[in-house]
């Protein structure tokens, strides 16, 4: 059916209907496999995705090289760089790249100008899902200043684990997420491990403490 992709994005329910026939209309399918770059810095911007599915991480990489995941975008929710850079006219200013397979609709920049310009509905959309964005920002950038990294590693450990207690990531990875170097994860992780709160070996951690880890959460200071 031609309106089955607007039916699985639970935020496009809400745009009228003429709006909804424009993107059935304009929106075009796309397909990317995990590890695709979508965008660098100083490329762009020439259209506005709507994700169906999958996972999108956005991040700056530094002048020394250090990775810094700035935010996931995922099913329903919008990326306020593409926002600002379609509506200023503006290159990226950093990089993103698909984590796993992804299933987008794509709106091309002059039909997502017109949108803006004529729909509400739409702009509703684009401005929730950017303030929504701006205010995970600042909690992030709050928590980069405020929460000790143990608190911090501790919180991402448990958010990662599986099932059986198993995460598959690397200290680089986490550094990026954290916002901190790869040197301060390690000494981190060794530390959790010799307090025998998890197992280490490459590539991978075994959590076999979760109650010291929630504890250590729970008496979080600065």
């Amino acid at each position: 059916m031609a309106s089955s992709w607007i039916d699985e994005i639970p935020s496009l329910k809400e745009l009228d209907e003429e709006t909804k026939a424009t993107l059935r209309r304009l929106a075009t399918r796309v397909s990317l496999p995990p590890g695709k770059i979508v965008f660098r810095p100083g490329d762009a911007c020439v259209q506005f995705p709507l994700i169906v599915s999958g996972s999108i991480r956005v991040q700056r990489v530094t002048e020394s090289g250090r990775e810094i995941v700035l935010y996931r975008v995922t099913a329903n929710e919008t990326c306020i760089l593409t926002i600002a850079s379609l509506l200023a006219t503006e290159f990226y200013a950093a990089e993103a790249m698909t984590e796993t397979e992804v299933i987008a609709y794509v709106l091309r920049a002059g039909p997502f100008k017109e949108l803006m310009n004529q729909s509400a509905s739409f702009r509703t959309l684009v401005f929730e899902g950017y303030s929504r964005r701006i205010t995970a920002l600042m909690s992030k950038i709050e928590e980069l200043i405020c929460t000790r990294i143990d608190v911090r590693l501790a919180e991402r450990l448990l958010q990662l684990m599986d099932q059986n207690s198993h995460i598959a990531t690397t200290q680089q990875a986490l550094a990026a997420d954290l916002g901190t170097a790869r040197e301060v994860i390690g000494r981190t992780l060794n530390n959790f491990e010799r307090s025998g709160w998890v197992n280490l070996s490459r590539g991978s951690i075994e959590i076999a403490d979760v109650r010291a880890l929630n504890a250590l959460i729970a008496v979080r200071r600065d």
